[in-house]
């Protein structure tokens, strides 16, 4: 079986409503390409601060500018109008657990997947509020990011843990962005402590060729990163955190190039936040980064 659990039904610009692309037609388009790529369990996970009720959890300026919808009524539309799997795409809030918490376990969620997008307010991977300044090294960032993604891991709130290095974003040195290097050398010297939580909680670790249609234009993790993530134990989420129809199972002939070559050969698949594992099937037919 093949799986992708980390897509969203609309892009990120703050005019997509749920009018426009929580629709049965929408959906369609998804499935569409899925079945196209051999990729049998399909499920939705729309980024939580686009919803009102997430601000009760933070109120960072961002969150504040795109939560305009309704939690309920995007898990109604799943639930009762679709037959995709039911997740969401969680920020971890450093002190805001307890309130995420009270939202995610207010709801029936199939899987949470969880994800460091900031730094003590400052953005990983957004031009705006931007924690890539001269005021930071490019060492401190990563081992802050991967410190944070341990405490994302231990804090029992997600069941996937999104694109674990996402810190690479920018990497290597992106022409319009040469002030956000990755490190020099071993980079394994950084994964340690996201490891030590991830190897605690069990989670689950997302594969996700998303990295690929992004400057760094990697799979997310490293091959370094997941084979240590599977010395500890960790089942693999296979994933293409697509916006868009066509992006629903990109690339995911490297991504399974990179699963055997780590000795992955089962999936997770989830129903209602409990995990079971399913054989890899053959590999899909190849498919291009889009840009």
């Amino acid at each position: 079986m093949l799986t992708d659990y980390h897509l969203h039904l609309r892009p990120d610009e703050s005019d997509a409503t749920p009018e426009r692309y929580f629709t049965a037609a929408n959906v369609e388009r998804y499935r569409t390409v899925a079945s196209e790529r051999g990729i049998a369990e399909l499920g939705v996970s729309e980024h939580v601060y686009r919803f009102r009720d997430a601000l009760e959890v933070w109120q960072h300026p961002l969150w504040c500018e795109f939560a305009h919808d309704d939690l309920d009524e995007y898990c109604g539309f799943v639930r009762e109008q679709t037959d995709l799997r039911l997740g969401i795409e969680a920020d971890f809030v450093p002190g805001g657990e307890d309130r995420m918490a009270n939202l995610l376990q207010a709801r029936d969620f199939d899987y949470v997947v969880g994800s460091v997008h900031f730094l003590r307010g400052k953005a990983i991977d957004m031009d705006d509020y931007s924690v890539w300044d001269r005021a930071h090294s490019p060492e401190e960032i990563w081992r802050r990011y991967f410190q944070t993604l341990g405490e994302a891991a231990r804090s029992g709130l997600f069941d996937i843990l999104a694109h674990p290095d996402l810190v690479k974003v920018w990497s290597p040195a992106h022409a319009a962005h040469p002030e956000r290097p990755r490190p020099e050398g071993d980079l394994r010297r950084f994964y340690e402590p996201a490891i030590e939580g991830i190897a605690e909680s069990g989670i689950a670790v997302e594969v996700s060729t998303a990295g690929l249609r992004k400057p760094t234009r990697e799979l997310y993790p490293s091959e370094a990163f997941l084979e240590m993530c599977v010395d500890a134990g960790a089942p693999v989420a296979l994933s293409s955190d697509a916006h868009r129809p066509e992006d629903v199972g990109a690339d995911y002939d490297r991504a399974l190039e990179l699963l055997e070559r780590a000795g992955v050969g089962e999936l997770c698949v989830f129903e209602r936040r409990e995990r079971r594992l399913e054989r890899i099937e053959p590999h899909p037919p190849r498919t291009s980064v889009t840009s």
